[in-house]
């Protein structure tokens, strides 16, 4: 790891542990050529997964493009930087419980609804609504009586 101070390539490790968020590790470093010290954190990535899009192109896997399309539907939401990571972990965490190589673009975005759903049910209308190509008012009433009808029988319970 390259010191941010003098880009010396050498550090070494101090202290380990886990993060706040539970689902990374925080690692403090000293750079051996100037002593400064700094943090890293290590997260679980997931490597070698092939998404087939729509027109039947593939490409490798980008969180990157999960991590924009939820920050646009969270846009003016009250959510944390650990919920954030939370809610990409679990997306992640429910693509690698497929086990495959390779994963449509429909199976993700099926995967991001899913755990939206369960996170801010308003960014999941707005996610939805581009992902599905809402087409008219009809559609997103639709899918917001399916909404309420769920957190009904929710409450019965």
């Amino acid at each position: 790891m390259r010191c941010p101070v003098c880009y010396y390539e050498d550090s070494k490790v101090i202290d380990s542990r886990v993060a706040a968020d539970g689902l990374s590790i925080r690692r403090r470093r000293e750079c051996l050529k100037c002593g400064f010290r700094f943090s890293t954190y290590e997260e679980v990535e997931i490597l070698d997964l092939a998404v087939v899009k729509r027109d039947g192109r593939k490409e490798s896997y980008s969180r990157e493009k999960i991590v924009k399309g939820l920050k646009r539907a969270l846009e003016k939401r009250p959510i944390t930087d650990d919920n954030f990571k939370k809610l990409i972990n679990s997306v992640e965490r429910d693509l690698q419980i497929l086990r495959k190589s390779e994963v449509t673009a429909g199976e993700i975005g099926q995967i991001v609804m899913k755990n939206l759903k369960r996170f801010d049910q308003v960014a999941y209308i707005r996610f939805a609504s581009v992902y599905e190509s809402f087409k008219d008012a009809h559609e997103f009433r639709r899918e917001l009586n399916k909404l309420l009808k769920t957190k009904r029988q929710e409450k019965k319970k």
